[in-house]
């Protein structure tokens, strides 16, 4: 399994395994989230996520280091009488399957003749001894190295520096040991540079007369404002008799990227772009991300179209899959589409321009369809997990300018919907057929950290009641929508449930409450998708459809999706972690800048935690997690923990700190490193100048 340390403070602090396969070994059965604690110094030359063997053993009562296998945590410095007859373990590193991290980045030190490198991430040694430095690095400085050996955990693993990223506060060295922390690919090999360049943009006249014509149709996107590639298209049609047909056109990458090619290996070695605060590292080259495969508006594009047809109740009748070329009449950002859609049918009829009121009438037949599956979708059960997004805005050198606020709204809402019932489509077509394909799945959560965050809901007085009943979970996130704690709550509730992930077995999607689920809307981005593309295009060509290819590409066998599965299960978490690391680190960044122009700024901040060392808030313009610290608070104001309230309150000034509480806040400091933010009550600082 996977050796894991936590990170707490400046530096690692403890560890635990995770298995590969539970079932492998009988100490993880019944266990909510299968892990176990690694006995003190028992990770020897082990470091983070390393793939491991590991030995297992009981561990006696004194042991620090025993694991709690009913709570999964750490043990207490004594053991309850309830506990007398738990057997507790513990796991002990034997040897090193995998090293994960190859290369480490960090900021370079020299000292006489040794040279040493102290890493950026805090779950790693403390420090590395460099066997060789590049002549241009300086002290200081933030380097890459390649990771060579660790022969004994009393010494320093060794490692050869390998890239200079140039001084820390240089423009864009930040992300870019992001990137290298993570071990992101940088750049495409020069094969595939040469294979994507032979693709011709233009589409030939017997591929045309292959597929089904569209291009007269009113297919168009909607994507962010600041989109690069664009792979759906959609075209709402009102039949004759009433019923509405649905066309969701998807980019046909697999028409240009062939299994076994050098941009397919590329492709699925990434297995899916990566989306950074001021870049993105794409799945596939330029050439076809943003060109030949995004279906740009008012040029000829090669899809692959689910098309969905509906009564007006919005029940589905029928569904068909087709190749198709269109061209794509507009394009609309988010905020566009729905400047249109707010409109009423009359005002949509008295717009100027005669584009603008062809497609607003568009979108509102569009949006009647969407809100029907949408109705149906939480009716069945679906999870309404939508918040507002915050973005930093960045300049050129990659400085925080400014905060841009990204609301969930109905033109959101109606390309989610859609990409839905076309995923759940493709992926019920395939498993029909049996054939082999990569399923999205979303297993059931565990009890215990349900229970932990209805705990959290009742904090905040929500009535809560048995949440693992879905309909009481439903009711509650129907009750938070828009409160203060909204976004804190749906964020527990999201760390409560389990990750979704790639699986060759269609087991169901928890959260979107569907029995069938793949992924088959973005296959510029996603390897999975294109998988996907591949299985549906040989179903078609079994059948005989006319718009099948007559050769269509290999698909893997069970065995290599399998494989494949778990290969862009990993991409998509180390992605995730990547993305999430640099959108904190900008946040950060530009929470410093709005300090450092005004010291006095207060914030508007909501309690959402509270324990003994001080109370965890959530900055509400920002959605920032910060600590309030007891110790900061002003002694002569006498603070302390109220455990029956679970609330910091004081003896001399009326501010308490209690979960829900909203108040006024000032930054006391930031380490953007560490990714934590320390605040103090406003309150507490007026009252502590006038004393």
């Amino acid at each position: 399994g996977r050796l894991r340390f936590h990170r707490e403070g400046s530096r690692r602090r403890g560890a635990f395994f995770v298995p590969d396969d539970p079932s492998d070994h009988p100490v993880f059965q019944g266990m909510d989230r299968p892990q176990i604690s690694i006995a003190r110094y028992g990770y020897g030359v082990g470091m983070h996520d390393d793939h491991v063997i590991v030995h297992i053993r009981k561990a006696g009562p004194s042991n620090r280091g025993a694991f709690n296998r009913r709570k999964g945590r750490g043990p207490k410095p004594k053991r309850r009488q309830s506990d007398r007859d738990e057997v507790r373990f513990e796991a002990r590193v034997v040897s090193i399957v995998e090293r994960a991290n190859l290369r480490v980045v960090g900021q370079f030190h020299q000292r006489g003749s040794r040279a040493s490198l102290v890493p950026e991430d805090s779950r790693l040694p403390a420090s590395f001894q460099l066997s060789s430095v590049l002549p241009e690095a300086k002290p200081r400085q933030v380097v890459v190295a390649e990771f060579e050996k660790w022969t004994h955990p009393q010494e320093a693993p060794v490692a050869r520096m390998v890239e200079v990223l140039g001084d820390a506060d240089a423009p864009h060295v930040d992300i870019l040991s992001i990137i290298h922390r993570h071990q992101l690919p940088v750049e495409f090999p020069p094969e595939v540079i040469r294979e994507a360049e032979q693709i011709d943009e233009q589409v030939p006249a017997e591929e045309i007369e292959r597929r089904e014509d569209w291009r007269q149709r009113d297919v168009f996107t909607i994507d962010p404002e600041d989109a690069r590639d664009f792979d759906d298209a959609i075209c709402v049609t009102e039949l004759e008799n009433g019923d509405l047909e649905l066309a969701v056109h998807i980019a046909d990458v697999s028409h240009y990227v062939r299994t076994g090619s050098a941009l397919d290996r590329e492709a699925r070695k990434r297995g899916n772009s990566t989306y950074l605060a001021d870049r993105v590292i794409p799945m596939l080259p330029e050439v076809l991300s943003n060109g030949v495969c995004s279906l740009n508006p008012h040029v000829e594009r090669l899809t692959h179209a689910t098309i969905l047809t509906y009564s007006p109740a919005g029940k589905l009748l029928k569904s068909r899959f087709c190749s198709c070329v269109i061209r794509s009449q507009r394009r609309f950002s988010y905020e566009q589409a729905y400047e249109l859609m707010k409109l009423s049918p009359e005002a949509v009829d008295q717009l100027p321009d005669k584009d603008d009121r062809h497609f607003g009438k568009h979108l509102h037949r569009a949006w009647g369809l969407a809100k029907q599956l949408r109705r149906r979708r939480f009716k069945n059960g679906a999870l309404d997990m939508d918040f507002p997004e915050v973005k930093v805005v960045l300049n050129d050198d990659g400085v925080p300018t400014g905060l841009k606020r990204s609301e969930y709204d109905e033109s959101h809402q109606l390309i989610e919907e859609f990409m839905l019932v076309a995923n759940e489509a493709v992926a019920l077509e395939t498993k029909n057929e049996g054939a082999p394909a990569i399923y999205r799945i979303h297993e059931d959560p565990d009890p215990g950290k349900l229970a932990e965050f209805a705990e959290m809901a009742r904090s905040f007085g929500h009535s809560v009641g048995d949440v693992s009943h879905r309909p009481e979970l439903q009711r509650l996130l129907k009750n938070v929508r828009g409160k203060l704690e909204e976004h804190s709550l749906k964020i527990a509730l999201l760390k409560s449930l389990r990750r979704a992930a790639y699986s060759r077995d269609p087991i169901g999607h928890y959260g979107l409450a569907k029995v069938n689920y793949a992924h088959f809307t973005s296959p510029i981005r996603r390897y999975a998708d294109l998988i996907l593309h591949r299985s549906l295009r040989r179903i078609l060509s079994r059948r005989g459809e006319r718009t099948a290819p007559k050769h269509p590409d290999k698909v893997p066998n069970v065995a290599k999706v399998t494989e494949i599965a778990e290969h862009i299960s990993r991409t998509e978490r180390v992605s995730a972690e990547a993305e999430m690391d640099s959108r904190r680190l900008k946040m950060m960044e530009y929470l410093t800048i709005l300090v450092r122009d005004d010291a006095d700024v207060n914030f508007k901040a909501t309690v959402f935690e509270v324990k003994p060392i001080g109370a965890f808030v959530e900055i509400d313009d920002l959605f920032i997690k910060a600590l309030i610290r007891k110790d900061d608070l002003p002694p002569q104001q006498e603070f302390y923990y109220d455990r029956g309230r679970d609330a910091i309150v004081s003896r001399q000034v009326d501010v308490t700190l209690s979960i829900g509480k909203q108040l006024d806040v000032r930054v006391t400091r930031v380490d953007a490193e560490k990714g934590f933010v320390d605040l103090i009550p406003a309150a507490c600082l007026t009252r502590d100048k006038k004393s």
